[in-house]
């Protein structure tokens, strides 16, 4: 079922919740976590407000779903979780609302589930502003409607200043999992292609010029997007796709490595064939970073078999997520099992190691 056709979830009460008060204050105190009249208006005006649906505004302590609709999907259930605690909490291309359900969808639709449901959990810093607030809860809610998933439930904390830094926003997620799609990081096998669908190391980068500790002009915005409906439409051209990781911390080298290691093969990437813009070729060689670990929120490694690569790719560049989608390498039939190296341009070879430590810290 595509995710435009899906059922609008069901109401889990008769009765509505009513909104019942409106926020006075135009900063987070710690009696907006207390769980009284001030929590409530918190909920109402900023959550409520933004995120409405049946199933979460009567507020109950969990959100339910009929197991027949479910199943209407697929015949096996995904679940996810992830914090986000980025730093910038906005930035080029997107803020840290839309990165935590770009995150989760990501993380669902990668083992070939159709995202449908979300939770959010907030974690607030005493002072926040309350606009500040809200433009993070109004990306959420936008990016939530136009990937066509539902946040059903939540929970909110406020903590002391000097506690945490701003907002830290927890997301969870449940997708179902077509009956047909069967993907794993084991499943590789020599002559599958290795595809990724477009330019690497975006966020990365992205992230690290908005922080402006480099004093670097380099006009990158973030990839951050959800990816499901491209790999809807990935999995339908080439249903015997081997593996999809989408390529967060760590880049697409960890992702490769983690795929080697898994399937216990050898893996071969082309330096001419890896999309990777100028600007961040030319931002790397001046902090001496390597973009292949730069992280990614809008970008997918995917493991398939030779027979099927064209109609991936073909599916692929008809998709707007993946216009610049290009067949990075392959694996190979012999070489050493969990090793991966990139063929230069220069016609050398070198080793793409496993990331060793944190590139750079609270990137997503």
């Amino acid at each position: 079922m595509n995710v435009a056709e899906k059922k609008p979830i069901e109401e889990n009460s008769a009765t509505a919740r009513i909104r019942q008060g409106k926020l006075v204050s135009n900063v987070i105190t710690l009696a907006h976590g207390g769980g009284g009249k001030a929590m409530r208006d918190l909920i109402d005006d900023v959550f409520i407000e933004a995120f409405s649906n049946p199933a979460l505004n009567t507020l109950e302590d969990q959100a339910r779903f009929s197991l027949d609709d479910l199943a209407s999907y697929g015949d096996r259930l995904a679940m996810t979780t992830d914090s986000y605690v980025i730093d910038p909490l906005f930035f080029p291309g997107g803020d840290i609302g839309k990165l935590a359900i770009c995150g989760t969808v990501n993380d669902l639709a990668v083992g070939g589930a159709t995202p449908l449901y979300l939770t959010c959990a907030m974690i607030i810093e005493e002072g926040m502003r309350v606009d500040t607030l809200r433009q993070i809860v109004s990306s959420m809610a936008v990016t939530a409607r136009a990937a066509g998933i539902h946040i059903v439930t939540g929970d909110t904390k406020v903590v002391e200043r000097g506690s945490c830094d701003k907002i830290f926003i927890n997301t969870a997620g449940i997708g179902v999992i077509h009956k047909d799609y069967q993907l794993g990081a084991h499943q590789a096998r020599p002559g599958d292609h290795i595809l990724v669908n477009g330019f690497l190391g975006d966020h990365g980068a992205a992230i690290l010029n908005a922080r402006g500790d480099m004093q670097l002009s380099c006009p990158i915005e973030s990839d951050c997007a959800p990816l499901h409906t491209l790999i809807q439409s990935l999995l339908q051209a080439a249903p015997n796709t081997r593996f999809i990781r989408d390529a967060t911390r760590g880049g697409i080298a960890s992702v490769l490595n983690e795929i080697a290691e898994t399937s216990r093969c050898a893996i071969e990437i082309h330096e001419a064939r890896t999309p990777i813009r100028t600007e961040i070729k030319g931002f790397c060689e001046i902090l001496g970073l390597d973009p292949l670990y730069l992280a990614n929120e809008g970008k997918l490694v995917a493991v398939v078999p030779e027979a099927e690569t064209a109609a991936a790719l073909a599916a692929m560049h008809a998709h707007p997520l993946g216009q610049d989608a290009a067949d990075i390498g392959s694996v190979l039939a012999e070489g050493r099992p969990g090793r991966v190296h990139m063929q230069t341009s220069f016609g050398g070879k070198r080793i793409v190691d496993m990331l060793v430590g944190e590139q750079l810290p609270r990137i997503c």
